[in-house]
């Protein structure tokens, strides 16, 4: 059970991911997949883990069945979500009480009305009602031995309008025993001034008897502005979801209030040694929701601290803060120099040592020009960083000695009954040399690209057994030359992981079957090029 704060410049980061983080449109989690995601906010070291709304479904139900024998959180408080008693209702008779009790958690959240619109025309009962649904909720709870923090649905907009009755609903959940007040900015709308104001006030109002803290949504855009607002006003409560994610335009994005609070201001949210661990976290995280994270997401995009610039490069190269505003390894991340047909030699040579390559003169002056050729005819090395290595290897004069193709060939069948059948067939020598194998397969797929990874991985299987780590993650085309109609260039971008890393690989060709080889075969290649083994001579 999580206590009050041990000094002013202590934060509490509150993570609702498995709840409100779910509530984005096209994003999904099962009851294994929360599981992971806790054990993943765990070892970031957030203060408090919200898994979800026990009795709402089934699978909150089961998660936090699962959760009592299944997870272990040395660090993290598990919570479980739920709202205060019925309008006129009994605490002892409420469904939802009753299932938050029921979870087995020593933590529990309930959202409460602190606006008087909301208790007068959505619950359509009176203000002393209202109270008192706070006050016997939180009575309630606390009496079945739970820790109780109270989310003030709707703060800000009711203190803008009647701003004694959003205080006395405060007060009524602190005198009851809530350990936590938190300020919720339930329709995004507040802007920093607003928040300032409000949280003061709730913070002198309440004094040291109770926690204040602040959930923000990001209609604004000032989830994490109005976050770090009520920091500086006195809270020592951050709610938020990791990447951001939740209804509409999302949650306080964890990630950027983590690190602004820590880097920035000097404020401790995470246990010492935690904070290098926010973008593994981070992108782990995306990967078991199958939702990336914004390339461009401060502190843990993948271009947070990406170089482009030849200015910008040529300074770093002499100084490496010139032009990031804190060190990326702090935040688990790093400096990366992106390369397309302006790069320079010296772009080319930081890029070089940062993969490890020993390029001359001559390999360099090739790297530029391939970039050059390649990038006129439509690649795009910026958006496939593992094609941009492969290229830089092959200059240096490395060579794949995995596989080679002989042949490849897709075939696509209208069945009578309308439906479309797709199969590959792959011809291809596993090993160099008088060690070579010939290996022919053929397989189904629900589409070319299914079609042809499934018979190549067949094919060479036996003797690289490590691409079953290796998973396609997303498959993206895009047509260069629109006029040319049907006829026009593609170009294939190929997304992969194998559990720990993640690449892009790129193919450019009038035909999309060709594009998609290229990238497919390429994501392969590097794929066994990090996995730590050196290629086969034989089957």
């Amino acid at each position: 059970m999580s206590t009050a704060p041990t000094s002013p410049r202590h934060v509490e980061v509150f993570d609702t991911t498995l709840r409100d983080g779910l509530q984005v449109e096209g994003v999904s989690a099962t009851v294994e997949d929360k599981l992971r995601i806790a054990e993943q906010l765990d070892h970031l070291g957030v203060s408090f883990i919200e898994g979800g709304w026990p009795g709402s479904n089934p699978k909150d139900v089961e998660f936090f069945a699962r959760a009592a024998s299944e997870l272990s959180l040395p660090t993290s408080t598990l919570v479980a979500f739920g709202s205060t008693r019925r309008p006129l209702g009994k605490v002892d008779e409420d469904v939802t009480l009753r299932n938050l009790v029921a979870a087995g958690t020593s933590t529990v959240c309930i959202v409460a009305k602190s606006s008087e619109y909301h208790v007068t025309e959505a619950l359509q009962t009176t203000l002393a009602e209202g109270e008192a649904m706070i006050t016997d909720s939180v009575q309630y709870l606390v009496g079945q031995g739970r820790q109780v923090l109270v989310d003030m649905e709707h703060f800000f907009d009711g203190y803008g309008a009647n701003p004694e009755f959003s205080l006395q609903a405060v007060e009524a959940a602190v005198v009851a025993g809530a350990t936590h007040v938190v300020l919720c900015d339930t329709n995004g709308g507040a802007l920093p001034d607003d928040v300032t104001t409000a949280t003061a006030a709730v913070v002198a109002h309440v004094g040291s008897d109770v926690i204040v803290g602040i959930h923000c949504h990001d209609d604004t855009g000032c989830a994490v502005a109005n976050s770090l607002a009520a920091v500086g006003a006195g809270a020592g409560h951050v709610q938020g979801t990791l990447n951001g994610l939740g209804e509409r335009t999302g949650n306080t994005n964890l990630t950027t209030i983590i690190g602004n609070l820590e880097l920035k201001l000097g404020y401790q949210c995470l246990p010492p040694g935690r904070l290098d661990r926010l973008t593994v976290v981070s992108h782990h995280v995306a990967e078991v929701l199958n939702r990336a994270v914004n390339p461009q997401a401060p502190y843990v995009g993948t271009s947070a601290f990406a170089h482009k610039a030849g200015l910008h490069v040529s300074a770093i190269a002499r100084a490496k803060d010139a032009y990031e505003h804190v060190d990326p390894d702090l935040v688990g991340n790093g400096t990366r120099f992106v390369v397309s047909e302006m790069a320079g030699r010296a772009t080319i040579s930081m890029k070089a040592g940062e993969l490890g390559l020993d390029l001359d003169g001559a390999a360099t002056n090739a790297v530029i020009d391939d970039l050059k050729r390649l990038e006129h005819e439509g690649y795009h090395f910026e958006a496939a960083d593992a094609s941009l290595e492969l290229l830089m290897r092959r200059a240096a004069g490395w060579r794949q000695e995995y596989f080679r193709v002989e042949s490849m060939r897709v075939i696509t069948d209208e069945l009578p009954s309308g439906d479309f059948t797709t199969e590959a067939t792959v011809k291809v020598w596993v090993g160099e040399g008088d060690d070579a194998e010939r290996h022919v397969q053929t397989a189904e797929g629900n589409g070319p690209v299914h079609a042809i990874d499934t018979a190549l991985r067949l094919a060479v299987q036996q003797a690289y057994p490590e691409l079953a780590k290796v998973h396609l993650t997303d498959y993206k085309v895009r047509i260069l030359d629109g006029a040319s109609a049907s006829g026009a260039v593609t170009r294939v971008l190929i997304d992969a992981t194998d559990g720990e890393r993640t690449w892009t690989t790129i193919g450019v060709s009038a035909n999309i079957i060709e594009a998609s080889w290229r990238a497919l075969e390429e994501s392969l290649v590097y794929g066994l090029l990090h996995s730590a083994r050196e290629p086969a001579t034989g089957g």
